[in-house]
């Protein structure tokens, strides 16, 4: 798989038009299992194929996975940021989520990362999991507060239909939280962390002042990005599309020397659609004079409505040419987007 990974750096190194790489991003697996001589091999190919000015190097990892000597080689090659699936800090929701780790390992692993010379780290969270009151979230949230990380994502816990998870809600032995629930988490989530110096500068993202994270600001600034490896999604500012998500089919297509990316060519309609959506997710929303100088939309003129409803309901903000949400806007922020779709 490493091999073929770099097969595809050099297939599809004309994809980012020789712009620069800005930022490295390992994740979307456990690339915390690859040993120091394959993170070597892939990096390297990295740096033969495209101009590098790294300003992040991310890589998501497990906290059992962050022994001493991976610590040592990662710093050594460059990584400089952590993303770490914590998910809880309490051991019976770990166990409920098949996760390996104790709550007294993460907590010890941040510690060690420290101890090496690690500076920027992420922690992720699950809210929403189902429980007499918001105690469990609350003391969650706290813990990650006081290992004072530089940024925070939280996801709410979703079932998603072919997952074991779907088919223990099927079968009733397992009954999610009701909206209003998960809502009031969320809410709770927002007020604390900002009194805690973080701010959301995504729906899901929390960080403090200098430490977003930037490869995830550029992704939801609509900022040019390449992805490598089966199922990785790559977008080019004119198409977006993805690799197949099956490792053998994957394999089959490097090894016959074709690039594995199935582009799709996006239409006004979905390109517009696609910055609003990104866009209004975050701290810096979406500009309406950028709409209308790229794709000759006037958005304020089709959607006056819509917008002059979401401000008097509390949701939106218009300031100039700018259309950002509310914190409460934001809990409903692909609903709201696709209000303004074209």
């Amino acid at each position: 798989m490493v091999d073929a990974i770099c097969v595809e750096i050099s297939l599809r190194k004309n994809y980012l038009k020789n712009e620069p790489v800005e930022t490295l991003y390992f994740g979307g697996g456990t690339p915390s299992l690859l040993t120091k001589d394959q993170l070597t091999q892939i990096i390297e190919n990295i740096k033969s194929n495209f101009a590098s000015q790294w300003a992040e190097v991310t890589l998501e990892a497990n906290p059992d996975d962050l022994t001493e000597a991976k610590l040592e080689y990662w710093k050594e090659l460059g990584i400089d940021r952590l993303s770490l699936g914590i998910q809880s800090f309490h051991t019976e929701v770990l166990s409920f989520y098949n996760r390996l780790h104790t709550a007294e390992e993460a907590k010890s692993a941040i510690s060690r990362a420290r101890k090496i010379g690690f500076e920027k780290f992420s922690i992720d969270l699950i809210y929403g999991f189902p429980w007499s009151d918001h105690s469990l979230w609350q003391a969650d949230l706290q813990e990650a507060i006081s290992q004072n990380p530089g940024h925070i994502s939280a996801y709410a816990l979703t079932v998603e239909d072919k997952t074991a998870l779907g088919n223990w809600t099927r079968k009733g032995k397992f009954n999610p939280a009701n909206e209003d629930f998960v809502a009031e988490q969320f809410e709770w989530m927002q007020q604390t962390l900002e009194n805690a110096g973080y701010v959301q500068y995504e729906v899901s993202n929390f960080g403090k002042p200098g430490q977003f994270g930037l490869h995830n600001s550029n992704y939801w600034k609509g900022i040019p990005y390449l992805g490598i490896g089966p199922s990785a999604h790559s977008f080019d500012g004119i198409s977006r599309g993805a690799n197949p998500a099956s490792n053998p089919i994957y394999l089959r297509q490097i090894a016959s020397g074709k690039s594995p990316f199935i582009a799709e060519i996006l239409s006004r309609e979905e390109s517009v659609n696609e910055y609003i959506l990104t866009g209004l997710r975050t701290q810096w929303g979406i500009s309406t004079t950028q709409i209308k100088a790229a794709w000759g939309v006037d958005l304020t003129l089709i959607k006056e409505k819509e917008i002059r409803n979401l401000i008097s309901q509390g949701w939106l903000i218009q300031r100039d040419n700018t259309l950002t949400l509310t914190k409460r806007g934001l809990l409903l922020a692909d609903s709201i987007s696709a209000m303004l779709f074209i």
